[in-house]
C-alpha cells in the first residue's frame, strides 16, 4: 500500500510538472524573458520562428519601459505574440513608418527576412585550415 500511494504521488508530481507553463513567456524578469523566449523559440516550427522573433523584438522597441514590457508580455503564448506583432506591424505600416513601407503585407515582410536568414546561413566561408587538410580535425597548434 506505501509503495503505491508513493508512486501515486511521484506520478501525479511529474505530470504536474509537465503540464506547467513552458509554452509560455515567464514575465518576472528581463532575463527569465529572455530564457524562457529562447527556450520557445527552440521548440517552434522553423517557418514560426522569424514571425516569432521579429513579434518578440517589436513589442520591444514598442515598449521601452521595463516594467510595462514585463507585464505585457508575461503569460503570452507564441500564437499570441506573433498576433501582437502583426498588430504592430499594421499600425506602423499605417502611420507611414519607412522600415515598413517596402512591404506590402506582413507575409512578404517574413518572407524577405527568412530568405535573409536563409543567405546569411549559406554566406559562411569554410576555414582555410580546413581546406589545406580536409581529413583532419586538429590543426597545428604553435607553441607559446
Amino acid at each position: 500500500m506505501k509503495r503505491t500511494t508513493a508512486v501515486l504521488v511521484f506520478t501525479v508530481c511529474a505530470l504536474l510538472m509537465g503540464c506547467n507553463k513552458s509554452h509560455q513567456i515567464n514575465g518576472s524578469s528581463l532575463k527569465t524573458v529572455n530564457r524562457s523566449m529562447n527556450s520557445i523559440k527552440e521548440r517552434l516550427p522553423l517557418d514560426q520562428r522569424i514571425e516569432y522573433e521579429i513579434s518578440f523584438w517589436s513589442l520591444r522597441d514598442e515598449i521601452r519601459n521595463n516594467k510595462e514590457f514585463l507585464e505585457a508580455i508575461d503569460g503570452k503564448t507564441p500564437e499570441q505574440l506573433i498576433e501582437i506583432g502583426k498588430e504592430l506591424f499594421l499600425k506602423h505600416k499605417a502611420a507611414g513608418s519607412k522600415e515598413y513601407e517596402q512591404f506590402n503585407n506582413w507575409d512578404q515582410m517574413i518572407a524577405e527576412f527568412t530568405q535573409e536568414r536563409i543567405d546569411q546561413n549559406r554566406k559562411k566561408k569554410p576555414d582555410d585550415r580546413d581546406k589545406n587538410n580536409p581529413h583532419s580535425v586538429t590543426y597545428k597548434l604553435n607553441s607559446m
